[in-house]
């Protein structure tokens, strides 16, 4: 990921972002229509860390909700992101 238009690309394991997405379904017990999307942003705000995480969660009919964790995708755990996603 390119942080703040400078550096190198990080590679990811798309198996991870694939897990994550499993994750969220079945933490919030979310069908097979439900889209997920899981991406990494730099944060601008001095408060936050360089890196978060957000999910959105896509339901169809609904409107499309945000959750964000502190961290990289790469060093997420399971803990942390449903301690996100049921924080918000």
């Amino acid at each position: 990921m390119l942080r703040f238009g400078f550096g190198r690309k990080e590679e990811r394991d798309p198996a991870l972002t694939e897990r994550l997405k499993a994750d969220v379904r079945a933490a919030l017990s979310l069908s097979e229509d439900v889209a997920l999307s899981i991406s990494e942003i730099a944060c601008a705000d001095p408060a936050c860390p360089v890196l978060e995480t957000i999910v959105l969660i896509m339901e169809p009919g609904k409107k499309t909700r945000a959750c964000k964790a502190h961290g990289a995708i790469n060093a997420m755990s399971v803990e942390e992101l449903r301690a996100a996603l049921t924080s918000q």
